[in-house]
């Protein structure tokens, strides 16, 4: 750095500081996770669109898209709480059980959960997953 003058030195000193900030908060950014909001309008002056019917055979939560599974081992409260009969005190208390205990080996592991019992394990069998 010999050939360098004060100025300079200065310049890429503010430079390198720069971005080391800037990689420090884009890497603090995108490991953030932060449950998805939806936001919907309707204009109040169309027409609302007919009721759809859901087939007989299609009892899927509302909550969850088609052919979609939560993984209990990686899910957040939040998305424990899209399952069926999952509320936010039985999400807390299935983090809590991963937590103290391990991963889940298999969906029926949910049964040693304080508040879940065979009834509410059956409704979310076909949602939950281990993988």
């Amino acid at each position: 750095m010999a050939g360098i003058s004060r100025y300079e030195k200065a310049v890429l000193g503010a430079t390198a500081a720069f971005l080391l900030f800037a990689g420090g908060w884009f890497l603090s950014e995108r490991n953030r996770s932060e449950p998805y909001q939806v936001t919907t309008t309707q204009n109040v002056w169309e027409e609302a669109p007919p009721e759809q019917s859901v087939p007989e055979g299609d009892s899927r939560p509302e909550s969850l898209l088609e052919g979609e599974t939560i993984n209990l081992n990686t899910a957040s409260v939040y998305d424990l709480q899209r399952l069926p009969g999952i509320g936010e005190k039985r999400a807390r208390a299935i983090v809590d059980y991963r937590e103290e205990h391990g991963p889940f080996r298999t969906v029926d592991d949910l049964d040693a959960v304080d508040g879940i019992g065979q009834g509410i394990l059956d409704g979310l069998r076909e949602y939950a997953a281990v993988g």
